[in-house]
């Protein structure tokens, strides 16, 4: 249910951040959070890659 969001949900969500961050602040925070994503997706294969290692050297 929380996942699901339609197009008036949308809407709304973007008019709050508009009025909260303006317009020229928005291609900015977009920027930020996509390379905070980037970096929680590295990270995340980065761990499982160590996961890996360390169950096939047997520690």
């Amino acid at each position: 249910m929380l996942g699901r969001l339609g197009g008036g949900e949308l809407i709304i969500i973007l008019i709050v951040l508009l009025l909260l961050f303006g317009a020229r602040k928005l291609p900015d925070l977009a920027r930020s959070i996509g390379a905070s994503a980037k970096e929680f997706r590295k990270g995340l294969e980065q761990g499982a890659t160590d996961d890996d290692t360390d169950e096939n050297s047997g520690s």
